[in-house]
């Protein structure tokens, strides 16, 4: 079989950078114990792949101390990891004080993995909840945002980009009046498809919280993520320092607790971590193709050709914004009279390239966006790929497209 033409890098980018396979293999010849549970100097150098990867977070989101970076096995385990650390704490403040449950805000684009915990939550009665709709372009409104918050909101809950469309959310916005409007209320935001695109500085930027994973623009191996924890959801010098750790179990050190240490990051890490991915995820930031901002200008000049090509084909229907400025690298279209896992699947057999049809994970966005049951089939361009990539895409797609 020829050499497969990968257009799901919004899903997870492939290939990685050389290096991410060699430094894996390297460390599981040589160093692969348990980071933090003995003083022998295999531990001590899983340790320091531990190290290297927050630090190289840290820097990645200008956060002021590595320690407010927690390891996590993905985007999904640090937004559950967000989610049920500030509402379970909210929910015991509020128990504690008689008072009404706590409140929580998202938008209806979001990933399962921000509305699943968050209905979970709601179903059982623990919290309340609002999800703010979207425009015809699948962005939600700053003003729609805050105005679902109350005096009970906890947390808002809003994607940086949609991993549908790739459109762009008006964070910043939803931040900054956040902290002016609902002091008390945190900030959390998806950072999954912006995370190495995209600059993000936390000692600027309105975020409490950001999940994001290594596996994606990141180019790292999957199983690695982080969360970034800011200093208004959670400060381990106050009595109630905050938000709780959703983790429980051994830290490889303060083992002589009943409870998770206070300190950060072992206050929201627990379990053996994924060290070898680690030491893939250091070995992608360090020899990462181009820069971040190379990046996306490659992705979204990519995803700009397949878009202005396909909306010239009749029975196309192109969503997200028609900016390019304003959505990622990411081209998302239908055609009428063929599902997009048709298209997706003849696409794989038969002309062997790599599309991700479908509900994205976020059916609340292809309900607003009317395209339920089916979904769409996302194109998502990598740093690899090439102008003959496109040539062959355009060229396969416009074969099925004609024979609808």
């Amino acid at each position: 079989m020829s050499q497969v033409i990968y257009f799901d890098n919004a899903a997870t980018s492939w290939p990685k950078p050389r290096q991410v396979g060699e430094a894996m293999s390297l460390f599981l010849e040589r160093d692969a114990a348990n980071p933090g549970r003995g003083g022998h100097r295999m531990a001590m150098a899983a340790q320091k792949v531990m190290d290297d990867a927050r630090t190289r977070i840290a820097r990645l989101l200008h956060a002021t101390a590595p320690e407010r970076v927690a390891l996590m096995s993905g985007a999904t385990d640090a937004l559950n990891a967000a989610i049920h650390g500030v509402l379970l704490s909210s929910c015991e403040r509020s128990g504690a004080t008689n008072g009404a449950k706590p409140h929580a805000v998202t938008t209806v684009i979001e990933h399962n993995a921000v509305t699943r915990p968050l209905n979970e939550l709601h179903r059982r009665g623990w919290i309340d909840l609002d999800v703010v709709g979207i425009d015809a372009e699948g962005v939600v409104s700053a003003d729609e945002v805050l105005g679902a918050t109350n005096e009970r909101t906890a947390l808002v809950c809003v994607m940086q980009a949609s991993n549908v469309t790739g459109a762009l959310q008006p964070v910043h916005e939803i931040g900054t009046r956040l902290r002016a409007e609902r002091p008390e209320a945190l900030f959390l935001v998806d950072a999954s498809q912006t995370a190495g695109l995209l600059p993000i500085n936390v000692r600027t930027d309105p975020f409490d919280l950001v999940a994001f994973p290594g596996h994606k623009s990141l180019l790292g191996p999957t199983g690695t993520g982080a969360l970034y924890v800011g200093e208004r959801a959670y400060d381990q010098e106050l009595e109630d320092p905050g938000m709780i750790g959703f983790r429980q179990g051994g830290t490889g050190g303060d083992s002589g607790s009943p409870y998770m240490p206070a300190q950060l990051p072992r206050r929201f890490e627990a379990g053996t971590p994924n060290t070898v991915g680690y030491a893939g995820l250091v070995a992608a930031m360090d020899n990462a193709p181009m820069t971040p901002e190379a990046m996306l200008a490659h992705e979204r000049a990519i995803a700009g050709e397949i878009l202005d090509a396909v909306r010239g084909m009749g029975g196309v229907t192109v969503l997200g914004p028609v900016d390019m400025s304003r959505r990622m690298g990411v081209a998302t279209f239908r055609v009428e009279g063929m599902t997009a896992r048709e298209i997706g699947t003849i696409l794989d057999g038969t002309f062997n390239i790599a599309t991700r049809p479908g509900l994205h994970c976020a059916p609340g966005a292809h309900k607003a966006l009317g395209t339920l049951p089916d979904g769409a089939l996302r194109v998502s361009p990598g740093p690899y790929t090439t102008p003959e990539d496109v040539s062959a895409f355009l060229e396969a797609f416009a074969q099925v497209a004609a024979a609808v």
